[in-house]
């Protein structure tokens, strides 16, 4: 085979695996909103807009030396942005039936450092998702 066929099926073979790659990604997040985890350590976090519009979430919680974390783990984080516009947020904790007041603090250093590592995702969730940066918020509670 010529040296120009085998480049371009080779780039033809590359953007096609890429492509493939980007849309199991797009797909895995549009999907998300179904496959919300749903336990003993999912929550309900209600953040709010510049309009004051309500935006309701469910993540993970992370528990960690007596304080409660959550993760920006996805691509799509529209959430994450609107609590650090308007930290005050209500949360509704697992096994619970009602909204608490909350406040969103970002979390860095050491602090960060020593909850990333210990709540630490495997390669295949990192490769499921797209490899997004990872951010962990605290909730302290205000009531």
């Amino acid at each position: 085979m010529e040296p120009k066929k085998i480049k371009k099926w080779s780039f033809i073979a590359i953007s096609g695996l890429l492509a493939s790659y980007i849309l199991s990604i797009v797909w895995f997040e549009a999907n998300l909103g179904y496959n919300q985890p749903q336990g003993s350590t999912s929550l309900v976090i209600a953040t709010f807009n510049e309009g004051n519009e309500r935006h309701e979430r469910v993540l993970r919680l992370e528990q960690l030396d007596g304080e409660n974390y959550i993760a920006a783990n996805h691509w799509p984080r529209a959430w994450y942005k609107q609590a650090l516009s308007n930290p005050d947020v209500e949360v509704k904790m697992p096994g619970t039936d009602s909204f608490q007041p909350f406040l969103v603090v970002p979390i860095e250093g050491a602090e960060e450092e020593r909850v990333s590592e210990a709540y630490a995702v495997g390669f295949e969730f990192r490769f499921r998702t797209g490899f997004p940066p990872r951010y962990f918020l605290r909730l302290d509670s205000k009531s």
